[in-house]
């Protein structure tokens, strides 16, 4: 069993239990999944199964979009409701939607975020959540993400509504941290789901208690020649051949032409089946694509 699978977690597990309720399911261990989900939050998850698993890296670099709500007047130590409750500031009464957005949208665009402690990042190899747990704390670099979208899409106070697409690597908590303590009455998140990884989204995800086991994960299964949304080459049986023995091939505008001159590129067999992810680099007769990361194409 070789594919991905869009899971809608529920509310109060991990991520890992997810992968753990899957690996039982089909008897299956080579599973993964592309971004952590914490227990409170919910929507989509990307998992890997089988080959796929070598796919995660396509994954878990794509944009994703969430939906939830930020409490206002509290200040808490993960940023959200889950952690110690800091401080609880009275919300100024006049405060409206309109003021609430106008400082959501200065953190749109390329900006530096500090992670939370309780984020599963490696710092000396150890996560930071374990450290926290253990009532640590450590110095954390600021790292560049991108937010596209910071909507407040209702107001009643001290709850507001929000939207956020944002690149890899972001967190909405720290974000509604951030956007608290410039309003001056602290902020943390209450809630938040999912929506969207790259093309992928909620609405196709099945829930975790209807995938029970292998012939239902199966039903559900997204083969990996559909799975990526990266450009592709066909090719025939004797170029085939040569990449599933880890070597280079060319393509031109007679033969099968390469859509794109540098960058990721699929490989696929005249079946369809995906037999290698390539790199392409532009040559003085066209463009080579070296493979590294080759399949069976079963």
């Amino acid at each position: 069993m070789n594919g991905i699978l869009l899971v809608d977690k529920p509310q109060g597990i991990t991520s890992h239990d997810v992968v753990d309720a899957l690996r039982k399911a089909t008897n299956i261990r080579r599973i993964g999944h592309t971004g952590t989900l914490d227990p409170r939050a919910t929507g989509l998850l990307i998992l890997c199964i089988g080959q796929a698993t070598r796919l995660s890296q396509h994954f878990s670099d794509q944009g994703k979009t969430y939906e939830g709500t930020m409490r206002l007047g509290m200040v808490t130590k993960s940023h959200d409701l889950d952690g110690e409750i800091l401080s609880e500031n009275p919300v100024p009464e006049d405060l409206t939607l309109e003021a609430v957005q106008a400082v959501c949208s200065t953190f749109v665009g390329d900006i530096e975020q500090i992670p939370p402690m309780v984020s599963a990042i490696k710092i000396g190899g150890k996560r930071l959540y374990k450290i926290a747990r253990e009532g640590g704390e450590v110095e954390r670099k600021p790292r560049s993400i991108s937010i596209r979208c910071f909507d407040v899409t209702s107001w009643n106070s001290p709850e507001a509504a929000i939207r956020i697409e944002c690149s890899s690597g972001a967190y909405v908590r720290t974000l509604c941290h951030d956007v608290g303590q410039k309003l001056g009455c602290g902020a943390a998140l209450s809630q938040l789901r999912r929506t969207h990884i790259g093309n992928y989204k909620l609405e196709n995800a099945t829930p975790l208690d209807m995938l029970a086991d292998a012939a239902s994960v199966e039903k559900k299964l997204i083969s990996m020649g559909d799975a990526l949304d990266i450009p592709e080459v066909c090719v025939d049986a004797a170029r085939v051949a040569i990449v599933q023995s880890g070597g280079s091939i060319s393509c031109n505008a007679q033969e099968s032409p390469c859509p794109v001159s540098t960058g990721w590129v699929q490989i696929k067999d005249d079946s369809g089946s995906l037999i290698a992810i390539a790199q392409a680099q532009p040559t003085a007769i066209g463009v080579r694509l070296q493979p590294k990361r080759v399949f069976s194409g079963r």
